[in-house]
């Protein structure tokens, strides 16, 4: 895949980036213990983070194929019923 050389940020958008990415992850975490859809919360704040770092593009990848699996289970159990 050809990516275009990115243009550099301002420190000012980076860390904008990193804490909006960051507090909507932490969000999907307190997700995870209470009712709601707490692995794509992460996926949504780990995708912000990942328009920065390349780190969470990895991880972003991991969580994309959790929530997947996840799918495909809860449709094979569906069909079972």
């Amino acid at each position: 895949m050809d990516e275009k050389p990115k243009r550099p940020r301002s420190a000012l958008a980076k860390t904008a980036i990193t804490v909006a990415g960051s507090a909507v992850t932490l969000a999907g975490v307190v997700l995870l213990v209470t009712p709601g859809p707490g692995l794509v919360v992460i996926a949504a704040g780990l995708a912000i983070l990942a328009s920065e770092y390349v780190w969470a593009r990895d991880l972003l990848h991991k969580v994309r194929q959790r929530i997947d699996a996840a799918v495909a289970k809860a449709r094979e159990k569906t069909r079972r019923s």
